[in-house]
């Protein structure tokens, strides 16, 4: 048996319905994707992925039969205009700078709705890679020093590693002095029974 945009014939079946019943439902693809993910072990990030390239695949006879009688449909996914993809750098670059992970950024911009986290997501990693002068630009703009920005980065990893190290090394000296008041009792024990003896 064949596979449809990496699924089995019969799972890609099986998803179909299951989204359709979700939507018939009324809940939301989001919360779809993420009972399917829970469901089958799947990753929700993947399922999503898959669902948009099941519904772009117009051209496979075994799709078309699939989604016949479905409702279901790729959203047309608009583009960002030149401004909006500066304002969007911007913010993730002013988070980045503060120590904040662009993974962190954009869950935060986008508001919890994961198809435009993903977005953003997308557009930041294909201006670093295609054009990362505009984000060295959009930088400076901002006042933002790089440079700052990792040797504040490499700070708070090397506090956060001397806390954990701290940490650590409390719990172990904290094992250590219960072993000893434990040992302690029980020998003070020991001693007001041998005296509790001796007098009788």
């Amino acid at each position: 048996m064949g596979k449809i945009c990496g699924y089995t014939e019969e799972e890609a079946k099986l998803f179909v319905q299951y989204v359709c019943a979700g939507k018939a439902m009324g809940k939301t693809l989001t919360g779809i994707f993420d009972e399917y993910s829970k469901k089958t072990g799947r990753a929700k990030g993947s399922i999503r992925n898959y669902y948009y390239a099941l519904l772009r695949s117009t051209d496979d006879e075994r799709v078309k039969e699939l989604l016949k009688g479905t409702s279901l449909k790729a959203e047309k996914i608009l583009e960002f205009t030149e401004e909006e993809t500066d304002a969007i750098l911007k913010a993730i670059l002013h988070k980045k700078s503060k120590g904040v992970s662009v993974r962190r950024a954009v869950l935060e911009l986008a508001k919890g709705d994961d198809k435009l986290m993903l977005r953003y997501q997308n557009k930041y990693r294909n201006v670093l890679v295609k054009e990362p002068e505009r984000l060295q630009k959009l930088m400076q703009e901002c006042g933002i020093n790089f440079d700052t920005c990792e040797a504040r980065q490499k700070l708070e990893e090397e506090i956060n590693g001397l806390y954990d190290r701290l940490a650590s090394s409390l719990k172990e000296e904290n094992k250590r002095l219960f072993a000893t008041v434990k040992r302690l009792t029980d020998e003070n024990n020991l001693l007001k029974l041998q005296v509790k003896n001796l007098q009788l």
